[in-house]
């Protein structure tokens, strides 16, 4: 257990680059959770709230990354999370190596990566909307209203 939480530690680092806290569980059964620590409350950062805080402006993306990934990123072993249906699709927000990973580059964005994948998501979506994630919108929709602001948050 101590070196499973040692290599999350790692990887966590590598993942937020800066200050983590390792919430190791007891249980050897269950992985470590791993949060950043917000260094003015001292309370952790969840990848959700992450997320959440970068798509401040546009709410729907954050609802996109909750019905596409449950708002993971890196699998337990380390691994990028790849998508059920099409392994192309890539991060948090599932963003499709085979049509995006181009314009991705030119834009010296590493899809891999969780800022530049949230950074794509976002340019992607000032480019076309919410077209590209409307397999999932069955999940999303109800948490979006008209305006497109966030009614509640959908769990």
């Amino acid at each position: 257990m101590i070196e499973l939480a040692t290599h999350a530690l790692v990887l966590a680092s590598l993942v937020y680059g800066s200050p983590v806290a390792v919430l190791a569980s007891t249980d050897t059964a269950t992985m470590p959770t791993i949060v950043q620590v917000e260094e003015e409350h001292d309370r952790p950062l969840t990848l959700e709230s992450h997320v959440r805080e970068y798509f401040k402006d546009t709410p729907i993306l954050a609802e996109v990354a909750r019905c596409e990934s449950t708002f993971r990123h890196i699998l337990p072993d380390g691994r990028v999370l790849r998508g059920k249906v099409n392994s192309d699709d890539v991060g948090v927000m599932q963003i499709n190596e085979y049509y995006h990973s181009k314009t991705a580059d030119r834009m010296d964005l590493n899809l891999k990566e969780l800022d530049d994948n949230l950074a794509y998501a976002k340019y992607l979506y000032n480019k076309e909307g919410v077209k590209p994630w409307m397999s999932s919108s069955k999940c999303w929709k109800p948490a979006i209203a008209e305006n497109g602001s966030l009614v509640a948050k959908a769990r």
